[in-house]
């Protein structure tokens, strides 16, 4: 995923949770047949890219075995790449990795930026694919415990963290023209470093490398829309997330990882109107 032009939108990635467990659908795509047809249902509605992951990372979470994992991605993964769709794995694990690219995925999607195992970047460099790399601390059970980014603050700790990562991919061979990074928005992240996050995008993009954000149907946009001390449910939040894609469409980002594509399409053709580019 080389970097666009800046004048050009985003990119849209559809997601696609091959989980009984996912904090927005968990369950309701966790069969082949289901998720093979979500994701044609995301290409419809405009869809550039299908991520296609089969462990949760929600808050909390616990990690299925390699083979409960392998078994919900792989015959997902070779069914819609061979229908001629560009697929990703959003996956940690370098087994599951491996699989998934000669399943027919082209991006390795990787929430740990192979931190959680630093084989996956010998896998990616092999497969001749695309990385993602994201910003992460820990697995999901104990993310909350990793949230204090003194003295420097969340932006420039991230910067810091996520260029270690990228230094980390390219010297175990891949092409630093295939990796993308993401901030990690709700990865040991309270609601205000989510937006501060967002706010400074410009100084994550001085590593050089596109952006991939995942904002949609997140925590930190139901603490936002937070009424007489209920937080907004995560069926709910898709408006605010249209509202922050079109302010995001002109900002650098890359990729963004939705959950609703059709919204999030609507919401990029309004800021090309605006910008006189419908």
């Amino acid at each position: 995923m080389t970097a666009t032009a800046a004048a050009r939108l985003p990119r849209v990635m559809g997601i696609v949770n091959v989980t009984p467990d996912s904090f927005s659908d968990g369950g309701r795509f966790d069969t082949t047949e289901t998720a093979v047809a979500h994701g044609r249902e995301l290409l419809a509605e405009g869809a550039d890219i299908l991520d296609i992951g089969g462990e949760s990372t929600r808050p909390g979470a616990t990690r299925p075995l390699v083979a409960e994992e392998l078994d919900r991605v792989v015959p997902v993964i070779r069914e819609l790449a061979g229908e001629g769709a560009v697929v990703s794995v959003d996956t940690m694990r370098a087994e599951v990795a491996e699989a998934a690219v000669a399943a027919g995925a082209t991006i390795v999607n990787d929430v740990s930026g192979g931190l959680a195992d630093p084989r996956i970047l010998e896998v990616v460099a092999a497969g001749d694919v695309d990385y993602v790399a994201m910003h992460w601390r820990a697995h999901a059970d104990r993310m909350r415990d990793f949230t204090d980014y003194s003295p420097d603050g969340v932006v420039e700790t991230v910067r810091r963290e996520l260029g270690e990562r990228l230094d980390a991919a390219v010297a175990a061979g891949i092409p630093v023209e295939r990796v993308v990074l993401d901030p990690g928005l709700g990865f040991a992240k309270e609601p205000r470093h989510n937006w501060e996050l967002l706010a400074r995008l410009d100084v994550l993009a001085g590593l050089g490398r596109p952006l991939l954000v995942g904002a949609s149907r997140k925590s930190f946009l139901g603490t936002l829309l937070r009424r007489d001390g209920e937080t907004r449910p995560v069926g709910e939040r898709e408006h605010a997330h249209a509202a922050l894609v079109a302010l995001l469409a002109d900002r650098g980002v890359d990729v963004l990882r939705v959950h609703d594509v059709r919204a999030t399409r609507d919401a990029l053709a309004v800021a090309a109107a605006m910008k006189g580019d419908p």
